[in-house]
């Protein structure tokens, strides 16, 4: 537990620096190239009957259609399968990365579930919040999709500034808080094992029994904790973008 993150800073032009969590970079790619791997496996060969990966992916398709069906019409919804499609792909990945092992080095955990950090979840939920007012522009054109801040009553329009801020923020930190408080809990198992050697023997294999029933349990729920959220994020993402692109909302 006595560790940071891999903070590194870059000089750009004279004193102005960028310092980014090189964890965080790290593990977005291997999240990114998993995703992208199961998308190449899955449509490299298309079948009429499909097996396999392809049959597994037609079936996320569909999971993500019924998604977009319960939060708006499909024909104004099918434009997002694609984005609902790799929302809950990257974030179920990103969310399993951090169950099999943490690597520490140096002080400095460098493998770790990319999701356990807010400031991953929070861009992400920026980067939707961003895609339903441009979505909500494009389909409605920008006079109507402003005369929307301002129904059914104009005294309305601070509050619903205010919702914007609220959705972004709880989008982002409903699946950091999940995933952190996991990774921290499985730590303080693992941690009961290691402690336990530096006592003696005995004490650490006392401690590794203990620890181990209770690791095993939590894990399993910590994978259903992990598949929850990324429905959640993903059905989420669909409502906010019902809100902004159906004339209905």
């Amino acid at each position: 537990m006595d560790h940071g993150a891999p903070i590194r800073v870059v000089n750009l032009f004279g004193d102005f620096t960028i310092s980014f969590n090189l964890s965080n970079v790290i593990m977005t790619i291997i999240a990114a190239t998993i995703v992208f791997l199961v998308a190449v496996i899955g449509t490299r060969t298309i079948a009429l009957r499909p097996t396999g990966m392809q049959n597994f992916l037609e079936w996320l398709v569909d999971f993500v259609k019924g998604i977009i069906s319960s939060t708006m019409d499909l024909k104004t919804g099918a434009r997002f399968i694609t984005l609902g499609l790799t929302l809950l792909l990257f974030v179920f990945v990103s969310n399993m990365l951090g169950l099999p092992l943490a690597i520490v080095y140096n002080h400095e955990l460098w493998w770790k579930a990319p999701t356990a950090d807010p400031v991953m979840t929070l861009t992400l939920a920026v980067m939707v919040v961003a895609l339903t007012h441009y979505y909500g522009i494009k389909l409605k054109g920008f006079k109507e999709y402003g005369k929307d801040y301002f129904r059914p009553m104009p005294f309305l329009f601070p509050l619903k500034i205010i919702e914007e801020f609220a959705n972004t923020l709880t989008l982002g930190l409903r699946l950091y808080g999940n995933m952190f408080a996991g990774e921290i809990l499985l730590a303080l198992l693992v941690g009961l094992a290691v402690n336990g050697y530096e006592v003696g023997i005995a004490s650490g294999i006392v401690g590794t029994v203990l620890a181990a029933i209770p690791m095993m349990i939590w894990i399993a729920f910590k994978m259903f904790i992990g598949s929850i959220q990324a429905f959640i994020f993903v059905m989420l993402t669909m409502v906010y973008m019902a809100h902004k692109v159906s004339h209905d909302h």
